[in-house]
């Protein structure tokens, strides 16, 4: 079992959408079993609110539901309960360096470094932009859950049952 967090700034646009697309990817390819997904914000602004409306409806047009998902911020827990935590961008990696306490132990990456073509990209933030910056941060999480996906499956041998393309 992998457990794997997203981090954004509020936890309700970028991160909520890629521990939802994850989890769908997940599940498409057989993997649900082998993973748990979480997301969380490095501030408390938006914490126990859904995600962006906008955010909910770009997704569910591509099958992914995100409203069950709740905001809330990352806690020292995180850095020993979860195995990976990826960052939307760089600022919030350099956030969670500074937040990870003694002892951490969950490996602390950008999100898009599994995708191919895309290491070391950020996801931008789509929050004060139109209808296209949402459907952008979906093509990036597909990219970004597909190529995670890839690499666990392959570092710890997990079968992929289907396509997730």
């Amino acid at each position: 079992m992998v457990k794997v967090l997203f981090v954004c700034t509020g936890n309700i646009c970028r991160s909520p959408t890629a521990e939802g697309v994850f989890r769908h990817l997940a599940e498409r390819a057989g993997l649900g079993g082998h993973v748990i997904a979480d997301s969380a914000g490095t501030h408390g602004y938006h914490v126990g609110e859904p995600p962006d409306p906008r955010t909910q409806a770009a997704a569910l047009a591509r099958g992914v539901d995100l409203s069950t998902l709740r905001a809330r911020k990352v806690a020292a827990a995180d850095f020993t309960r979860f195995d990976l935590i990826l960052a939307m961008d760089q600022g919030h990696l350099a956030q969670l360096r500074r937040l990870a306490p003694a002892g951490a132990t969950a490996a602390l990456r950008l999100f898009l470094d599994d995708a191919p073509g895309l290491e070391g990209r950020e996801v931008p933030d789509p929050y004060y932009g139109g209808a296209d910056g949402f459907e952008e941060v979906l093509d990036l999480c597909e990219a970004g859950s597909r190529g995670l996906l890839d690499r666990l499956s392959r570092e710890c041998r997990f079968p992929i049952r289907e396509s997730m393309g």
